[in-house]
């Protein structure tokens, strides 16, 4: 299995296994790439997104409202 980078592995920890599951590939995406990090939006709603963010240095979350 990739390993993620710390902070990355602290994010999904945090919050609820089925929640982690369905951002997982774009943690996964930002891994492969190794060029950017993640950025979530929504962050303590129903309608969270993750996306990998170009302003985002590689293994940094931010998280967006």
């Amino acid at each position: 299995m990739t390993q993620l980078p710390e902070a990355y592995q602290r994010y999904l920890d945090r919050i609820g296994s089925a929640h982690a599951e369905a951002l997982r590939p774009i943690f996964l995406e930002s891994v492969a790439e190794r060029e950017h990090g993640v950025l979530i939006r929504g962050a303590g709603t129903h309608y969270v997104q993750a996306l990998v963010d170009e302003r985002i240095p590689y293994g940094e979350v931010r998280e967006e409202d």
